[in-house]
């Protein structure tokens, strides 16, 4: 008889054992076992949850953005002036959670991933566009016409920094990342008075 109330938990277990394994290994040539040993259950019971190996992965990124996301609200919540919450989004971005080496491996591989697999190609074009998002609603009214390419440069910056990270394999040192993209924003809002 299974325990009930245990999915949600079984399947968040699965979920970070994904991202633990990935960032141990540092791609995706991690078996579905391993993740399963990882999370302290068989790998029957990871199949039964999620299918196969993409399937677990989809959900692991779905929680690192659902956990994103949450960092985003949350920051842009306390946020009051355009200024104030392009920063907090950027932030938020490089908060422990987010950028750390596990999450990074996840997301190196997400990008690689999104290549060939239309799962995950989708759910990369939503992150792309929510983040592109929040990027010009608040540049909009510190730059005007401005805002969309400004909000392309410093979303590919944020994406530059988790690959750059990724592929250097060392510890992630969020605060560099973060002065790095507020250094960008800097630039873009050099024209306006604060």
């Amino acid at each position: 008889m299974p325990k009930l109330g245990m999915e949600p938990i079984r399947r968040a277990a699965l979920m970070q054992a994904t991202i633990d394994e990935i960032g141990a290994v540092g791609n995706l040539d991690v078996t579905v076992s391993a993740i399963a040993k990882r999370a302290g259950m068989s790998s029957a019971l990871a199949h039964h949850y999620f299918g196969g190996k993409e399937q677990i992965f989809l959900a692991a990124m779905r929680h690192v953005l659902r956990a994103y996301g949450a960092e985003v609200r949350a920051a842009l919540r306390c946020a009051k002036a355009p200024r104030a919450r392009v920063e907090a989004v950027i932030r938020a971005g490089f908060s422990s959670t987010n950028f750390q080496t596990d999450v990074i491996a996840a997301w190196l591989n997400f990008y690689v991933l999104a290549q060939t697999s239309e799962d995950a190609n989708r759910l990369l074009r939503i992150y792309q566009r929510r983040l592109h998002s929040n990027l010009v609603h608040d540049l909009r009214p510190l730059i005007g016409d401005r805002a969309e390419n400004a909000a392309a440069r410093i979303a590919g910056l944020i994406d530059g920094s988790y690959l750059r990270q990724g592929l250097a394999r060392g510890r992630a040192v969020p605060a560099d990342a973060t002065e790095q993209v507020l250094a960008l924003l800097a630039m873009e809002l050099k024209d306006i008075t604060q």
